[in-house]
């Protein structure tokens, strides 16, 4: 298959919509990838004797590390879709928020009362997650949309 690159301004709104579709279907994959990739960490580290239980007692189920990526990867699915079709520099403005609110995930690990591996581990799988999956969606993107010319 093979694929010729147009400026953006020379863009139809066919390119449009195929590109917006690209980004759902290697976003949704990508979302998937990464649930699997956590989850087997997760219970990896689990059986390794990482408890992720909190202050309280409390433990993240493995299903949680399934469901909660798969949900906020989906969310940044749903924000590179808007993006790719809104903003001024879609790639860009997308790596750069979804860098800033992976930073802002790593806080509740650090600050409700894990112990420190399992506060690690759960940064480690923060950031597993995104690296999975803000590559694949910013590699979707235009550098500059068709409104910026």
């Amino acid at each position: 298959m093979s694929t010729t690159l147009q400026h953006p301004a020379t863009a139809t709104v066919d390119d449009t919509v195929t590109a917006r579709r690209t980004v759902w279907k290697h976003g949704v994959a990508a979302a998937v990838g990464a649930a699997a990739t956590t989850s087997v960490l997760a219970a990896l580290a689990s059986a390794a004797g990482v408890s992720f239980a909190d202050q309280s007692g409390a433990s993240i189920p493995i299903l949680g590390f399934t469901q909660l990526t798969l949900v906020f990867s989906l969310i940044g699915v749903g924000l590179a879709a808007v993006l790719a079709r809104r903003a001024r520099r879609p790639r860009s403005t997308f790596v750069r928020v979804t860098v800033a609110l992976t930073v802002l995930s790593l806080v509740p690990d650090a600050t409700f009362g894990f112990d420190l591996a399992s506060a690690l581990c759960l940064m480690a799988l923060h950031l597993t997650a995104a690296a999975i999956v803000i590559p694949v969606l910013a590699g979707r993107l235009d550098r500059r949309s068709a409104k910026a010319e």
